[in-house]
């Protein structure tokens, strides 16, 4: 820490009528703690049927949708009912076992090699049923620009995989070294203009997440 900087913390502090006793963590050791306001045990939970409701409407308001891959049922199957895939010439999958042909799974060497693809599939490790947002790892993608010049997303979330609330949501996360992760709630938005909702203007124009693995029983109201 320079001396400048202690000075001011000190006059900060002071100014606050208190020292703090509290190190500073070091910068190479990012980390989360569990928020006092986290779900602390599984009594406090929402039935999951309610979940994916919560989850459903919230996607829903944030200009996303949802569709459901039932355990059992090809992956494949589910996605080849959406208008997206059906349209789509150029798709790009970072999901594993998606063998069909029409999917990309080599990364370009320049991101830009992405430029006029029609679809992306990317997986999703979670979902928050407060805001329909979904976390996505960028470990998992072969680029992370995939997520923002594709068209039109598709992300695949286990349907077991919902927490209710960011609470939850940043209890899970895990800051083990340098990394890239992103929640990413419906599809790209602005409203910049005139106060005007444009939908796709810095993004894809649409975003739909797949419960993977959902029971066959539709969702709570």
């Amino acid at each position: 820490m320079s001396d400048a900087r202690a000075a001011v913390l000190a006059a900060l502090r002071a100014a606050r009528g208190r020292e703090s006793t509290r190190d500073d963590p070091p910068a190479s050791e990012p980390r989360v703690s569990e928020p006092s306001g986290a779900l602390s045990s599984d009594a406090e939970r929402p039935h999951p049927a309610a979940l994916r409701a919560a989850f459903a409407r919230a996607l829903e308001a944030a200009g996303g949708t949802l569709a459901l891959a039932p355990a059992g049922v090809p992956l494949e199957a589910t996605l080849a009912a959406l208008p997206c895939y059906r349209s789509a010439r150029r798709v790009a999958s970072a999901v594993p076992g998606l063998a069909s042909a029409a999917f990309e799974s080599a990364a370009p060497a320049d991101p830009r090699g992405f430029d006029g693809l029609d679809l992306a599939v990317a997986p999703g490790v979670f979902g928050v049923a407060e805001n329909g947002a979904v976390w996505v790892d960028a470990g998992a993608l072969p680029e992370r620009a995939l997520l923002w010049l594709a068209e039109h997303l598709v992300l695949v979330v286990p349907a077991d995989a919902l927490v209710a609330d960011l609470h939850e949501a940043y209890a899970r996360l895990r800051f083990d070294g340098p990394g890239f992760g992103v929640f990413v709630a419906g599809p790209s938005k602005t409203a910049d203009i005139e106060q005007a909702l444009v939908i796709g203007a810095q993004g894809p124009r649409s975003t739909t997440v797949v419960l993977a693995g959902a029971a066959a029983a539709a969702p709570a109201p």
